[in-house]
């Protein structure tokens, strides 16, 4: 009887034991944080500021469809080639042409619209349409013939398509481009398209959107106050 009784509390103190450590949770180590992904820049994408005495026209580029037109026309910009330069032909709801580094010298106006960088460059025809705003490469006859001329649409020009390189169009200052559209012009003696007032271009200068960038984390204060200068009276 004796050895009944022991055993029973023996089988008793097993499973109050087993029921304690079933109630007790087991102890896991913490996790770790997790270390958020390094911030990463999007790819900035230029575009070109076209500044003029008349406002400012930004262009975003079509590298997809005319990659090699698109690096030509920034590095002249980036050269400073247009600086100076004028939209010497204007055809109202047509067209505006500029890019003619003749049109720097006032002495050589009848040979406006034959003047190029020394070079020309082969065309990269493509599906673009051409429409209100569109940017593309003036040329003579022959389809590999532009340089650094260039004209940038002021209404649809269906006629355009697919004989002229379209690369980039207007996404900031149509009204800039109308206003220049506007402008009062006189024969030149082959066409109606000479304006009665110089259209200069400025500057066109090739830029990239800012990205903003995580602010730093403030400094720990140090136990002094900082010395700073006293303002300027």
């Amino acid at each position: 009887m004796k050895r009944a009784t022991l055993r029973l509390s023996a089988i008793s103190l097993l499973l109050g034991t087993l029921q304690t450590f079933a109630q007790t949770p087991a102890t896991l180590p913490a996790p770790s944080p997790e270390v958020p992904a390094p911030l990463t820049t999007p790819a900035s994408k230029e575009v070109a500021v076209i500044k003029t005495n008349k406002g400012e026209m930004t262009v975003e580029f079509w590298s997809d469809v005319a990659p090699e037109t698109v690096k030509n026309f920034k590095k002249l910009s980036k050269e400073g080639f247009y600086k100076d330069t004028a939209f010497h032909r204007i055809i109202k709801g047509f067209m505006i042409q500029g890019g003619d580094p003749k049109t720097k010298d006032l002495s050589q106006e009848s040979a406006w619209g034959t003047g190029d960088p020394g070079y020309k460059i082969k065309a990269e025809f493509n599906e673009r349409k051409h429409e209100r705003g569109v940017l593309s490469m003036a040329r003579s006859n022959d389809p590999d013939s532009a340089g650094s001329q260039f004209f940038i649409c002021l209404d649809a020009a269906p006629f355009l398509d697919g004989k002229y390189t379209a690369f980039g169009h207007v996404i900031k200052g149509e009204d800039v481009l109308l206003k220049i559209g506007d402008t009062p012009v006189v024969s030149n003696g082959r066409e109606r398209s000479k304006p009665t007032e110089r259209i200069a271009v400025e500057s066109i200068t090739i830029v990239s959107p800012q990205v903003p960038t995580p602010s730093a984390a403030p400094a720990t204060p140090s136990a002094a106050p900082a010395t700073t200068a006293p303002a300027a009276k």
